[in-house]
């Protein structure tokens, strides 16, 4: 418990800091008007997207990187780091160039009607597809320092970035001294400067780094062995990424039905619960890291009973959120939007979503505790299933009496049944490697 504490408190310190990157300009663009939070929340819809593709570098780079530095082959490391930094850079450039040219196409397949909606989306996602190289490569910084046991730094760098961005909202959304009233528009620069402040002090802690990092040669051709090593294991969770964002933005075609209320209403409600999943995203970094480092020292008894002990963990944290979400929805909703129409419809998406919580959060670890022993196509598996029946589901549900709070519910049940499924195979897969190496260290010692 106090190793994983210790290491996991300022990760998820850092992924909620993360996350508040993107809730700090919907509580602020949240004062110009739900329509603006529609636009915000679309464009975002493909700015996470650029995570979900790029997640197998975050994974894949997080777990070769902790294996090789449990063996204490501190040179492999930096070359599995190296080479997901280097395909980083690849890959921003390539979407960014992508949602640059492909905005218009991209922000109509929400069918919004309001030309200040669709102006104001394009224009964020314009922004930031032109600046993706610094949304990619700062979470493969924060996940290959990570894998190094060293979770203090992210959380450092990361509080850096938040400060500008809290600083600069305000300022260049409504124009405060010299700048100008840019609404949208500085919303978007505040967090790109922000995000680049962030790269540059992730790049000056690798260049002093002496364990590591100041082993990289990132001007050296990739190194084709360990690359196929990163993809195969984190592809899985990049198929996973993709699938999940594209099974939110068709979910947000269809409440579109309902008017950008309804768009507005689920943006917000994304960004409440991310708090939630932020944390036990951080929890389960941490635990892979620790999971990952074990496994690759050969101390399967200890990577074993990490699982136990942030389970148990999470599981608290994961009842608490849904109390919090079940019984004071209204407060937390108008911290962001507080317009009299908006409000019932916020409250009954995030009480409907307090329920799911904790299968949320028991979905979340063990995926990360899966791909921490290499095994990350069970967790991706389940959750492409799972996440696909949302749609059917979403528009079955929304024909009824429930309305609206039928697509609600197909998102609620879909994460229990996940979270059940995922740790219940878990389980199963550690009775079965306990039992294989059980067996050959008995054939060892006759």
């Amino acid at each position: 418990m106090r190793a994983l504490v210790a290491m996991s408190l300022p990760i998820m310190a850092t992924s909620l800091l993360q996350m508040a990157y993107n809730m700090t300009d919907m509580i602020w663009i949240g004062r110009v008007g739900s329509s603006s939070v529609a636009a915000v929340g679309a464009a975002g819809m493909f700015v996470n997207l650029a995570n979900g593709i790029s997640a197998f570098l975050r994974v894949g780079g997080q777990v070769n990187v902790a294996h090789a530095y449990g063996r204490g082959d501190r040179e492999e490391a930096a070359q599995y780091a190296a080479n997901a930094l280097q395909l980083g850079a690849i890959l921003a450039v390539v979407y960014g160039l992508v949602i640059c040219l492909f905005r218009r196409p991209f922000i109509g397949f929400f069918r919004f009607t309001s030309t200040q909606v669709i102006r104001d989306a394009e224009v964020y996602l314009l922004i930031m597809g032109a600046f993706a190289l610094f949304n990619i490569l700062n979470p493969i910084c924060t996940a290959v320092i990570t894998a190094t046991g060293n979770s203090k730094v992210p959380f450092r760098i990361s509080t850096v970035g938040l400060i500008i961005n809290l600083i600069l909202d305000p300022v260049l959304i409504f124009g405060v001294g010299p700048f100008p009233k840019m609404g949208v528009l500085g919303a978007a620069a505040a967090t790109v400067f922000a995000q680049f402040v962030v790269f540059l002090l992730y790049i000056r802690y690798m260049k002093a780094d002496q364990q590591v990092f100041s082993k990289m040669h990132l001007g050296k051709p990739l190194d084709w062995t360990l690359t196929r090593k990163i993809v195969r294991i984190g592809m899985p969770a990049t198929v996973q990424g993709v699938m999940f964002n594209g099974i939110s933005m068709t979910i947000g075609r269809i409440i579109a039905v309902w008017g950008e209320t309804a768009i507005a209403v689920q943006k917000v409600g994304i960004q409440v619960e991310a708090i939630s999943y932020m944390a036990a995203d951080g929890f389960a970094a941490a635990t892979n890291s620790f999971i990952a480092q074990n496994y690759g020292a050969g101390q399967y008894d200890r990577a074993r009973k990490g699982y136990s002990t942030a389970l148990k963990v999470m599981m608290g944290w994961g009842v608490f959120t849904t109390a919090v979400l079940v019984l004071v929805p209204a407060p937390i909703f108008r911290v962001f939007i507080n317009e009299p129409e908006v409000l019932p419809l916020g409250i009954d998406y995030l009480r409907i979503l307090g329920y799911s919580q904790l299968f949320m959060c028991m979905e979340i670890l063990t995926a990360g505790a899966f791909s921490a022993y290499g095994k990350t196509l069970p967790p991706s598996v389940i959750s492409i299933v799972f996440t696909s029946m949302r749609i059917p589901m979403a528009v079955l549900l929304g024909k009824t009496a429930l309305g609206l709070n039928g697509v609600w519910w197909s998102i609620s049940l879909s994460s229990v049944f996940k979270g059940v499924i995922l740790v219940l195979l878990f389980l199963g897969f550690m009775r079965r490697f306990r039992a294989e190496h059980e067996s050959v260290s008995d054939s060892v010692n006759r």
